[in-house]
């Protein structure tokens, strides 16, 4: 067993190297810095109390930086999951109650029992089930859904959420008239300052001289500046006593409790598919990011092994009066920027959120509400991709829809049904193409021993002689094509005596197409040909020869190349022909 691979900070912390420390130590404070805000703004997202960010991004933090892989990603609560998170929460129990902050610990502690399986079992390949229009249409709709849920705290009014994304939206516009004009003022306000410091800042920055790295880092606290600005205003002015502005109030200080999470097998039942959505997404997002930042230093991730500490992320979540989490994109840019090197970094982020959660949580109480949805807000408005949605349409109308469909369910349905609307609309959409394979009538390319498509080369094809070649694995939902086609090129050419089949795409055939396969031998004999087969891959060919089905091909015969199949069946003085 390599324990290398199954404690991955044995390969780093044992073999420390002192050049690292620096940049870990900044990246952990830097992170810690841009975290606090977004936990706290990314709990009251996913319906909780404050603390309970603060609570997620201690323990996972913690566990992520001794197994994870990635030696940048930094785990913790975003908003997408969190958005999830709330999704399945609120028809169940009432945001904030005892029982919801329950129902939110337990489906930390499912999503992590199911990626840690997933991940033992080497069942990384799920990731797959999300294609990238699924992907960019889920954050795309998501995103809309998050900007529309944190628009009554920018308002200051009093809306319910709804079971469904249309009924959030009514109730946003009912309670409209209520509007808070101070806090409306500071949500504008906030949303500018943080689009302020997200590039023109660090422009000005450098325009005074300052490096690009430390224009950069500086430009990263704009949201912990903004959360001071806004605890100012609060306590200066008394906007909460005189104006209505809603604030954070006062939240427990103190490290959280390690409890086990409510093991009730109903409830279990009722959160699962939010469980298993939840595990889909975090996963491709946090794989995602990790092995885009690991590829600009040629470091490498395992997928397999990321399940299983993210898996251990949620658990230690789910133990800790957390919520679900999974590697964030921003987070991970910034630990990236700041010159992380190893799990360390998050190590030491994590010790600092505890630090701020056990000493510094008073601090928090005259927070304005309004400037955490302003966090979200800018977070999550960047992630809304419509150019996406086009650039799609123009390369392929079928991913271009899937993509529109997710985004549409997600918006009108839900997310847990938008996303498994977009994942059974990219099977059957793979189903249907698969069912099509491409195939080519071929001939030989001038002299050589290359052949190619006759509808798209000028090459020389064979009287009494048909090349096939099909571009695709043959499997129960395509084999009925493929042996239609044949038989109306065969149709076509009553002079045939010979029809190579060429298998150099062909990875995997089934039993179905096996079965295919011997039906058109048997009714091309009927007619007086004989099936050859080309180009036949090892492994393919020794499923052929573990049952005999060389026997089922003569007179067929199997050639190492075309080329060789056409020397063969073709005559030397037979007359050849252009196409």
């Amino acid at each position: 067993m390599n324990i290398r691979r199954l404690l991955p900070f044995t390969d780093w912390l044992f073999h420390y190297k002192k050049r690292d420390l620096g940049g870990d130590l900044l990246a952990g404070v830097i992170v810690t810095i841009m975290l606090i805000p977004q936990s706290l703004a990314y709990a009251m997202l996913a319906g909780l109390p404050p603390e309970y960010g603060l609570y997620a991004s201690i323990a996972p933090l913690l566990i992520y930086g001794l197994l994870g892989t990635s030696r940048t990603l930094s785990v913790g609560p975003v908003a997408v999951i969190s958005l999830l998170t709330a999704t399945a929460l609120t028809p169940l129990a009432t945001p904030g109650s005892v029982d919801y902050i329950k129902l939110a610990i337990l489906l930390a502690a499912m999503t992590g029992v199911i990626q840690l399986v997933l991940g033992l079992v080497r069942g990384g390949f799920v990731a797959s089930l999300l294609s990238h229009p699924v992907v960019a249409g889920f954050i795309t709709g998501s995103s809309i859904l998050i900007l529309i849920s944190q628009l009554k705290h920018v308002l200051g009014v009093k809306a319910a959420g709804g079971h469904l994304p249309y009924e959030a939206v009514i109730n946003l516009v009912q309670a409209a008239p209520g509007t808070n004009w101070v806090t409306l003022g500071m949500g504008v306000a906030s949303i500018a300052l943080l689009l302020f410091f997200r590039k023109p800042f660090r422009a000005l920055l450098e325009r005074f001289g300052l490096s690009k790295g430390a224009a950069q880092m500086l430009a990263r606290t704009g949201p912990a500046l903004l959360v001071m600005a806004g605890i100012g205003a609060v306590s200066f002015f008394a906007l909460d006593a005189g104006f209505g502005v809603k604030v954070v109030g006062e939240f427990p200080t103190g490290l959280p409790d390690f409890s086990l999470p409510m093991l009730d097998l109903p409830v279990i039942g009722s959160l699962l598919p939010a469980a298993l959505a939840i595990v889909l997404a975090g996963y491709v997002e946090s794989v995602s990011v990790g092995r885009s930042l690991g590829a600009k230093r040629r470091q490498t991730i395992d997928p397999n092994q990321e399940l299983v500490a993210l898996g251990a992320a949620n658990i230690a979540a789910g133990l800790t009066s957390g919520f679900p989490v999974t590697g964030g994109f921003s987070r991970s840019v910034v630990n990236f920027d700041a010159g992380a090197n190893t799990g360390l970094a998050s190590i030491l982020t994590a010790v600092l959120i505890g630090v701020v959660t056990l000493a510094l949580a008073p601090l928090f109480a005259s927070l304005p509400q309004v400037v955490l949805a302003a966090t979200v807000i800018v977070a999550v408005a960047g992630l809304i991709n419509f150019k996406e949605l086009v650039r799609l349409w123009r390369y392929s109308k079928a991913d271009g829809a899937l993509m529109g469909l997710t985004i549409v369910g997600v918006l009108g349905l839900g997310v847990e049904i938008g996303i498994g609307l977009g994942v059974g609309m990219s099977l059957l959409v793979y189903l249907a193409r698969a069912s099509r394979p491409h195939m080519a009538v071929v001939g030989r390319l001038g002299n050589s021993e290359h052949f190619r498509n006759v509808k798209r080369h000028p090459v020389t094809t064979y009287p009494g002689l048909l090349l096939v070649r099909i571009d695709e694995n043959l499997f129960f939902a395509n084999t009925r094509n493929v042996e239609d086609r044949v038989l109306d090129q065969v149709a076509e050419r009553p002079d045939l005596k010979n029809v190579v089949l060429i298998f150099s795409a062909v990875n995997s055939v089934d039993s179905s197409a096996l079965e295919s396969l011997e039906g058109l031998i048997a009714r091309l004999r009927a007619l007086g040909i004989t099936l050859h087969l080309a180009e036949v891959k090892g492994p393919v060919m020794d499923r052929f020869d573990s049952i005999g089905f060389t026997k089922h091909l003569e007179p067929g015969q199997v050639f190492l190349s075309t080329h060789r199949a056409v020397e063969a069946l073709q005559p030397s003085n037979a007359p050849a022909r252009a196409a």
